[in-house]
């Protein structure tokens, strides 16, 4: 009998380990953040490396505020959702556009900053935005940006325009590119613009016909509940005095 109970009080503290150890390996699950590399002011690698932006620190607090830990993973924009499709990163905040295409493929957060796409010329440029998409000329933008896909659908398929678009794996590489006289304009999100016309010798000419978009995190279909703790956390965070200091930090400075 000394026995039997001595083996049940062991089965029963092995069965408390496992659902110590258990609970303790989900509690450190560690949600990779997909970011674009270069996407300022929301999403970039600094000068010593570390990733940072708007949507970095603004993961980090919401990361904390909800109990979570989150890891920055840089990578090519072009392959970010079937990343995170694929469960090599578990969200994506780095000014991503909700769309409806995307919509049928991730969920998104709620929306937090609405966007404006403009042209970016060179800061003594006499062109127009009718003017910089004159036949024959080059135009740069981001490969897998809703901009990409809205100018060759709208603009040159649709609209028969015949200046040739020039796809980059960042805005800041078709920035430098105008900078340098390789391309008469860019396309790109006005926060990004803003911020290269504050850095270089740039200037927005204005917008192209595209509407106005909202930007939101993205994560998979099936996470119905970390989907939730984000907004949760979204929004708490946009109630809180560190929206505004996130804002002045790396949008209105």
């Amino acid at each position: 009998m000394r026995r039997k109970g001595l083996w049940g009080v062991v089965l029963g503290l092995l069965a408390l380990l496992v659902v110590f150890v258990t609970s303790a390996i989900a509690a450190e699950k560690v949600y990779i953040n997909g970011i674009d590399a270069n996407f300022p002011p929301f999403a970039y690698v600094d000068k010593s490396g570390n990733p940072d932006g708007f949507d970095v620190k603004a993961l980090d607090w919401i990361a904390k505020e909800m109990k979570f830990k989150v890891k920055h993973q840089p990578m090519d924009w072009d392959g970010i959702v079937p990343s995170l499709k694929a469960k090599k990163i578990d969200i994506v905040a780095s000014g991503m556009s909700i769309t409806e295409e995307r919509q049928k493929q991730v969920n998104f957060t709620i929306p937090y900053w609405k966007i404006k796409q403009v042209l970016v010329a060179k800061k003594d440029s006499p062109l127009t935005v009718e003017k910089a998409l004159a036949d024959g000329n080059k135009v740069g933008v981001q490969r897998g940006t809703t901009e990409a896909k809205w100018i060759e659908e709208n603009l040159i398929k649709k609209g028969g325009k015949k200046f040739e678009l020039v796809q980059y794996d960042s805005a800041p590489l078709a920035v430098e590119d105008v900078v340098n006289g390789r391309i008469v304009a860019a396309a790109m999100d006005d926060a990004p613009a803003i911020d290269a016309a504050r850095k270089k010798p740039v200037k927005i000419l204005g917008g192209f016909g595209m509407k106005d978009e909202d930007f939101g995190y993205a994560v998979r279909k099936e996470d119905a509940e970390f989907l939730k703790k984000v907004n949760e956390g979204l929004k708490r965070l946009m109630k809180s005095p560190y929206w505004a200091e996130l804002k002045k930090n790396y949008i209105d400075k």
